[in-house]
């Protein structure tokens, strides 16, 4: 997972890649998960940004410690919370793998 920003100006651009997502337990369709999780995040960092990546580039190999997700949810929901317990990685909480 690779980010972009830049603490002494306004970040022309922020790019986010996110190599794998793996949801063990969870019966929904994962195309419509990638895209609900993607519409979500691409919300949150325009809107918050993404913190970890304040000083310069960042890359980060792992996001592990974060909440749980709760099981049962639409694939749009699913892709929602999943989005949200990512940027809250990407904001300092949880622990993550360089």
């Amino acid at each position: 997972m690779g980010v972009t920003s830049s603490r002494d100006r306004e970040p022309s651009a922020i790019r986010i890649e996110v190599g794998e997502l793996v949801l063990d337990g969870f019966r929904a369709d994962p195309e419509r998960v990638s895209a609900a999780f993607e519409s979500e995040l691409t919300r949150l960092v325009r809107l918050h940004g993404v913190p970890l990546a304040a000083d310069g580039p960042l890359a980060v190999d792992a996001l592990t410690g974060l909440p749980p997700l709760p099981a049962g949810l639409s694939a749009r929901r699913l892709g929602q919370h999943l989005a949200r317990a990512v940027h809250e990685g990407l904001s300092g909480h949880g622990e993550v793998g360089r």
